[in-house]
Order: structure tokens, then sequence, then C-alpha cells
């Protein structure tokens, strides 16, 4: 365990389920932050209780009696909590209630499995990747929490309906932060995730079944929105004299010609830029999401925005090849920039990706394996979706083709 865990023991009552005169001992165990309460099975007089100590203030017989078996169950909890810290196993408050109850058998729980898993994914995943696992189990923790009564789960009584009932908690789940549900696909993401962490567990022989075997994800397929050629013309011939729109355009536009995602943009420096063994300049990077290599050969129109900011006082300030901006606030102007430009689209910098996959790579007869390397997909599947956009485009265009065939045939 780190040496940032932290470990206390509280002895309580509860006065609110108080019978004949008399409340239940309870002690509180917190390891992290995590409660689990255990029964002592004791009763005693509220108005004997000693809060602050935790114990009973008489020094009767019973009194005595009392207070003796609470600090031999303080010392036996203590104990469960070296043995475990003393073992090098990731434990919570739950796993330790189980350790002195002796219901423990080698049996991982949901919350140590979690544990286990940042622990050991941490400096493998992006942080971006390891940030979404943890909204994914706070979800987790949050259905347990409501659907069991309780702060944990062992692994081993995982079963299908399980899953089923986490989905169903996830659709009629209102985050706080926006006021819109979940959408289908994010909460797809949010089970795939557990499924990640439950094959984890699986392989580690910590359960003898997967409970994942019959289920089946329901993703809709979205096509994939991008600018069209005519879009891209607005885009480049936009005049503008306010320069944080005009920063927001060139970076948009540097990724319509190098398809390179907005994280990595951020990050170009001149090291980046090689010359290739044709003669020409390429960015040579890897990306930030995936550590994928990427080499792209740089355009006319890409290499005239990186020369526009060579001499720009910010990128000297943050040696990078263009100005670095929030991704939240590039998206905020790229609003200002459609309405300017004409473009009824709801512009995201990510459908710039998508604009070099399709209007700038595939349109103009880039084969889908080279449009693939170019943006450091891992599988060719990935970069199918945007075929797909094609031959609908395709079409369109073809269909615009009979109607103006119609036309001059009735001219004519």
């Amino acid at each position: 365990m780190t040496s940032s865990q932290t470990f206390s023991i509280l002895f309580w009552i509860n006065n609110s389920r108080a019978k004949d005169g008399l409340a239940e001992i309870y002690a509180r165990i917190v390891v992290n932050r995590q409660r689990a309460n255990i029964s002592l099975k004791t009763k005693v007089n509220p108005e004997h209780w000693d809060k602050s100590k935790g114990r009973l203030r008489t020094k009767d017989k019973d009194s005595i009696q009392v207070n003796g078996f609470i600090a031999q169950t303080r010392t036996q909890i203590f104990q469960c909590y070296m043995d475990l810290k003393a073992s090098g196993t990731i434990f919570t408050a739950q796993s330790l209630k189980a350790r002195f109850l002796g219901e423990d058998k080698d049996h991982t729980s949901m919350s140590e499995l979690i544990a286990y898993h940042n622990e050991k994914m941490q400096p493998i995943l992006h942080y971006d990747t390891m940030r979404h696992f943890k909204t994914s189990q706070n979800y987790i923790m949050e259905f347990i929490q409501k659907e069991y009564q309780s702060s944990d789960v062992f692994l081993k009584d995982l079963d299908y309906s399980f899953i089923i009932g986490f989905e169903s908690f996830l659709r009629s789940y209102k985050p706080k932060h926006y006021q819109a549900k979940i959408g289908n696909n994010t909460i797809m993401k949010h089970i795939q995730r557990l499924r990640k962490m439950i094959r984890m567990a699986f392989h580690m022989e910590w359960m003898e079944k997967d409970p994942f075997i019959k289920f089946k994800p329901k993703l809709i397929k979205k096509e994939r929105d991008f600018l069209t050629e005519t879009e891209m013309e607005r885009l480049e011939n936009l005049s503008c004299s306010i320069p944080r729109l005009t920063n927001v355009k060139d970076l948009f536009l540097f990724s319509c010609f190098t398809g390179i995602a907005y994280g990595d943009i951020m990050l170009l420096t001149k090291k980046n830029i090689v010359e290739g063994e044709d003669g020409n300049l390429w960015i040579i990077t890897s990306r930030k999401k995936t550590s994928t290599p990427v080499k792209v050969p740089l355009l006319p129109e890409a290499l005239g925005i990186i020369e526009k900011y060579k001499k720009d006082y910010r990128t000297s300030i943050t040696n990078t090849l263009l100005p670095v901006l929030s991704n939240q606030k590039i998206n905020s102007y790229l609003k200002e920039i459609a309405y300017l430009c004409k473009i009824k689209k709801h512009l995201t910098f990510h459908m710039a990706r998508h604009t070099f996959a399709t209007t700038v790579t595939l349109t103009n007869g880039v084969p889908l394996e080279t449009v693939s390397k170019l943006l450091g997909h891992t599988k060719l599947t990935t970069t199918q979706i945007y075929a797909r956009v094609i031959e609908k485009k395709v079409s369109e265009d073809m269909n615009e083709l009979k109607v103006k065939m119609q036309k001059k045939k009735l001219v004519g």
C-alpha cells in the first residue's frame, strides 16, 4: 500500500434505532475515506455513552465488561489491518471488515478490483483514459450502493443480472453537471470499462465465471460529421479582425490538412518536422492517446500555417509550432466561426480530423490503408467508418447528377 493510506476506528451507538432505552454499539472502520460498519451485537443505555471517547463513562461491573470488549475489538481490528497491510495486497474498509468477521476467504471485492486495476494501469494508460475509467468506477460504486444497500460487493457474486442492472441504472441516471441523461453509446463505454476490469479479474482467477459471456453491447452507429469542400473554402476565405478567431481558424485548418488531433497538435515543436527520404517535410510524432507513431507529409496549406506562426510571440514562449489554446475555448470560438462562415453544422475541433479523412484524402483518391496510417489508427476497421461516409457522399453526388441530366433532357 502507499504511504498516503489512511485508517481509523470509531466506536459509536445508533441512537436512531434505540429500542426499550437501549442502543446498539457499532465499530466504524475507515480506510482511505471508505467506511464499513460492524455491529458489536451489544446494546447499552445511550445516556451512559461517552461519544468523544467511544465507550461507556459509567464504572459498574457491566460497563467495565462492555468497555473491555470494545478495547479487545479495537485491538483485533487493528491486527487485521496490520496483517492485510503486511501482505502487500490492496484492500478496502469492506475487505478489512470481512477479514475481521472471518468472511473474506480470499474473496476479492469490486472496490479491491478497482484499486488493483488503477494501481497497475496508471503507469500504462493515458491520463484521459484513466480519468474516464474513474468516472465509470464512480458509477459502478454508486450503483452498488443503490442496488445492494452496501458499499461493496464480492466479485464471486457478480452475474448477468448485475450487468443488466448496471445498464438500467445508467439509463435512468441524471448527471449533476449537465441536464441530459447519459447517451446510449456513452453507457456502452462505461460497461466496456467494467468489462475490461472483470476480464482482468477473471484472468487473475479472482472469479470462477465471466458474467459478460451472454452480454451483447447495443451500440448505435453514428455518421461522422465533416466539412465539405465548399465549407472548407468558406473557412479558408474567412477574413476576421479578431485575433482569437483567426488563431482558432488556423489551428482547425491545420488539423484539416494533417489529420492530427487537438492534443497532439498542442505538443508539436520544431523537432517534429523532419525531412523525409522524398525530400519533402513531414511531421513525425506519436498519438498522445495511444502512443501510436504518426508520420504525415506536410501539404503546402499546413506548411503555410506553420510559417505564419514561426515568429509569433506565443509560440516562442511555449516553444511549440502553433499557439496553445484550451480545447474548451477552441470549441467555443468555433461556434462563432461557424456562424461567420454560414456553416450550419455543430463545429468541433475533432471535426477537422474527420474532414481530413473524408474531404481532403479519401474523396481525392487516397487509399483507405494510407489514410489509416496517416490518422494513426491501430485497426483498419476504425478508418472504415469514413469509407461509409464517402459512399454516402458518392450516392448524393450521383443523385445530383441524375437531376442535372434529367433537366438537360427536358431542355433538349
